[in-house]
């Protein structure tokens, strides 16, 4: 951890930081005398989306299966859920170990791959013919409730 007070270089960027003195939003009264830190994780949000990404491909923790086309692919019932509401309340309607979760015949696999892509970078790199041929893409962000994605895909 790097504190502001005695820093001998600058933190990695996995590990938390701190700086203090910070007030508690918890401090009243007695424990007004009391010091409190202020921790900040550098690099938070890019760290979570890569441990989550190597986590995918390790195939490590995965706990739900989604299956169309005769294909399959695995991942995490935590991620799909914090970024989906359609799969959070089907995740938490049918509470199980590791569900199959079987998709509707019109949803192709390299569509499915394409958005698990997505989901857990937060971005994907596709060429125009790819996004011509996966025009279910931007249906199934929206039709599974894609958090923060229905702001910035165009209707169809």
């Amino acid at each position: 951890m790097d504190t502001k007070a005695a820093s001998a270089g600058p933190a990695p960027t996995h590990l938390p930081s701190s700086t203090y003195p910070a007030t508690s939003p918890y401090s009243k009264g007695a424990r007004s005398s009391h010091q409190y830190f202020s921790l900040r994780w550098n690099n938070y949000q890019s760290n979570m989306t890569s441990v989550f990404h190597e986590l995918l491909e390790s195939q490590s923790f995965v706990d739900v299966t989604l299956a169309c086309e005769y294909n399959s692919l695995k991942a995490h019932k935590v991620v799909l859920s914090a970024c989906s509401a359609y799969f959070q309340k089907i995740l938490l309607d049918n509470p199980c170990k590791h569900p199959t979760i079987i998709l509707p015949a019109d949803i192709c696999f390299s569509d499915l791959q394409f958005i698990i892509e997505f989901v857990y970078r937060g971005e994907i790199d596709v060429s125009e013919a790819e996004l011509q041929v996966g025009a279910n893409f931007v249906l199934l962000c929206k039709g599974w409730n894609l958090h923060q994605i229905n702001d910035h895909v165009p209707d169809s």
